[in-house]
């Protein structure tokens, strides 16, 4: 650490202002969590620290409050989070975590981002996702969910999520039906499942928006490539949350939220066979997307459920 830099960090060391930081976090009142006492005082801490070593003058400091009003009033916070990395760092940690409790591996998870809609339509095997408004090129999305041991997955439910032709999800784009896009599917003894819907496109934030304002200062651009959200689960597996991106998209390696992983990438194929065309009770042409689900087995009844987060519909 520079002298420069040790100088003006000395200032927060100073009685007073680590007695003001004190006070401020609530560590001398009896009352109140510890554990959040502890946080918010490293918290006020590090944000001190820094408008010292980068002499935040108070205009600047005022400019990001009245940001985060902004960035709260848009609803964009958990879009942020997203674009800054920080939802692929907790999957990242959770991740090595679950490898060093487990031993073994399943199906990568990445991030759930914030456009999910509980309780969608619930279907046995099969379903149609799309309302058939959006002309978009027919997709056949379908796979297997299996255990470690490559054993199908009975009972299993694969909650499906994706955007449309303009990158736009029901409920938060009001021009689209109630729960287009969005299904829930159980597997049966096969542990299979398949869905019929429209080939999604990639999307971008907002571009006047808080989270597309603060990308623009990082020299970033805030678009994401053609995925597929899911949250897969079964009793005594696992909980996943992970989404698959389609190959070929430009952005497929230059998502700005960070959820391209290897092993969840998706080849879509080209399906002209008649026969599998009318098998499938479809019309002419189609792409096809398969991916499989390997859950391993849960040690403890929380691993079987997903994050406890706000969610529209819970």
């Amino acid at each position: 650490m520079s002298n420069v830099v040790s100088q003006k960090l000395s200032f927060i060391r100073q009685p007073e202002i680590q007695s003001l930081l004190r006070e401020g976090a609530g560590l001398n009142a009896p009352a109140g969590d510890e554990r959040v006492k502890a946080i918010v005082h490293q918290l006020l801490e590090n944000i001190c620290g820094l408008i010292e070593e980068y002499n935040i003058s108070e205009e600047e400091f005022w400019h990001g409050v009245n940001y985060l009003h902004e960035l709260g009033g848009q609803k964009e916070a958990a879009l942020l989070a997203a674009g800054l990395g920080l939802e692929h760092f907790l999957d990242l940690r959770q991740e090595a975590i679950d490898a060093a409790s487990h031993g073994v591996e399943g199906t990568p998870r990445t991030i759930e981002g914030p456009l999910y809609v509980a309780n969608s339509p619930l279907s046995e095997g099969f379903a149609r996702m799309d309302d058939g408004r959006d002309r978009g090129e027919v997709m056949w999305l379908h796979g297997q969910v299996n255990n470690t041991q490559g054993e199908p997955i009975a009972n299993a439910i694969v909650d499906i999520w994706h955007a449309n032709t303009l990158g736009n999800y029901s409920f938060f784009d009001k021009s689209q039906s109630e729960y287009n896009l969005r299904r829930r599917i159980r597997t049966g003894a096969d542990g299979r499942y398949s869905v019929r819907s429209i080939v999604p496109s990639g999307y971008g934030c907002p571009p006047e928006g808080p989270t597309q304002k603060l990308l623009n200062l990082l020299g970033r651009h805030g678009n994401r490539p053609a995925h597929i959200h899911f949250f897969v689960s079964a009793p005594g597996y696992r909980h996943l949350t992970s989404q698959i991106n389609l190959s070929g998209d430009k952005y497929l390696w230059d998502d700005f939220a960070f959820a391209t992983r290897e092993g969840l990438i998706a080849d879509p194929l080209k399906v002209t066979d008649r026969s599998l065309i009318e098998a499938r009770g479809l019309e002419g042409e189609h792409t096809e997307v398969r991916f499989d689900f390997t859950l391993p087995a849960a040690l403890s009844v929380d691993e079987e459920q997903r994050i406890n987060r706000p969610r529209v519909g819970e």
